[in-house]
């Protein structure tokens, strides 16, 4: 089996819902970012073996193989390949997962692994009429959540919204409200204290946005609240359910954003010089009921534990999606995580969650906490994904 590292990892700042992406399509962000790869290397380019994007939506200016499309706005050598994914919120994990899979296949030797969403541009669509002069269309919001269900589905399970899913992760472990909004509190905490002592400098790109009269440069996340204090977030409302403890300021929110990674065997390491960031050393995916989807971190985690000798304990530094507080609060109780070591800088409650693109997110932040530590050994980069799936992936530290 070959070792596979990782050389590069960057992001776009994370823009909010309606912030200063909205202005931008999203092969036009992604193409930002693989030209800044493409000003990185120091060797052809025509050498890359293919280029994998995770994307989740794929409804709207995303629609036509973002990743081709992407590689051509940056101007990337006609002969190179891409090609987009979709594992749903875990799309851009999927892509690490099987860039290296092709390298320890005889694929190839170095491949860019990427993800990409952009919520806020996400169109409405339209069913079809089903007959001749129907009128019986319905209409899908295609930022989040589910859009031409299928009724078969619908008789085996009820059909949950993300937060409801949520709240019923919070029921099944009795995660107190809050404990969610502690959890939430201390995301905004970290993400805040960060940005303040340039924590994400080296892992962010900026960005800027062309606009009619005037261009705007936007190089810093856009969602972590300095404000956010545990009283603001117990006066919010459930947004779920009734009852529910689930709300608003506890769950992550919908934004805009891009990462990328190179990942390459050993022999083109050490052919061009390259300075590894860190070593892949395991990964898997594993399903679970689509109404705890939640809990996919611990199935997923407990899978490539099993299939590469790895225990808990082994890991210095973990990078859980916080999708939800509770649902993030109950897979640290059920892996028994220790809370120093999850999401140093903050999660996606406070730093956002574009969707495919967060996979990507959590490897590049974990891989620039990595450099910073030398004494973290290994990192576990893992997240839940809608209708019950869960993905993980294992690092070792190369400095």
């Amino acid at each position: 089996m070959k070792d596979v590292y990782l050389v590069y990892a960057k992001r776009s700042p994370i823009g909010k819902f309606a912030g200063a992406f909205s202005q931008m399509r999203i092969d036009d962000l992604l193409a930002e970012l693989f030209k800044d790869l493409k000003n990185w290397i120091s060797f052809d380019p025509l050498l890359i073996d293919d280029i994998i994007v995770g994307c989740a939506n794929q409804a709207g200016e995303d629609n036509r193989n973002l990743a081709r499309m992407s590689s051509l706005l940056a101007q990337l050598p006609f002969e190179v390949p891409a090609t987009t994914i979709n594992r749903l919120c875990g799309s851009s994990l999927d892509a690490l997962m099987s860039a290296y899979a092709r390298i320890q296949a005889g694929f190839g030797d170095w491949f860019i692994g990427a993800g990409a969403e952009m919520m806020a541009r996400a169109p409405y669509v339209i069913s079809k009429s089903k007959s001749a002069f129907d009128r019986g269309q319905t209409f899908y919001y295609t930022s989040i959540g589910w859009r031409f269900p299928n009724p078969k589905m619908q008789e085996m399970f009820p059909l949950y919204s993300m937060g409801e899913t949520a709240e019923e992760v919070v029921n099944l472990h009795k995660i107190s409200r809050e404990d969610q909004d502690q959890f939430a509190y201390e995301s905004h905490q970290k993400a805040i204290k960060a940005q303040k002592n340039s924590g994400f400098i080296k892992e962010i790109v900026p960005i800027t946005v062309k606009m009619k009269k005037k261009s705007l440069s936007v190089n810093q996340d856009e969602s972590p609240r300095e404000d956010s204090t545990l009283e603001k977030l117990a006066g919010l409302k459930p947004v779920f359910r009734k009852n529910g403890s689930v709300t608003a300021g506890n769950s992550s929110s919908i934004n805009d954003g891009v990462a990328s990674l190179l990942v390459v065997s050993e022999d083109f390491l050490k052919k061009h010089n390259l300075t590894p960031m860190a070593k892949l050393t395991g990964a898997a995916v594993r399903g679970l009921h689509p109404n705890t989807m939640g809990l996919g971190p611990v199935v997923a985690t407990r899978a490539l534990c099993q299939k590469f000798s790895k225990k808990i304990q082994d890991f210095d530094l973990v990078e859980i999606n916080e999708a939800f507080a509770g649902q993030a609060l109950a897979c640290q109780r059920e892996l028994d995580l220790d809370p120093q070591k999850i999401n140093l800088k903050g999660g996606a409650i406070a730093l956002g969650h574009p969707l495919g693109c967060s996979g990507a997110r959590l490897v590049t932040t974990g891989v620039h906490i990595l450099a910073e530590n030398p004494q973290m050994k290994q990192a576990l980069i893992t997240m839940c994904i809608g209708v019950g799936q869960g993905i993980a992936v294992s690092l070792e530290n190369c400095h």
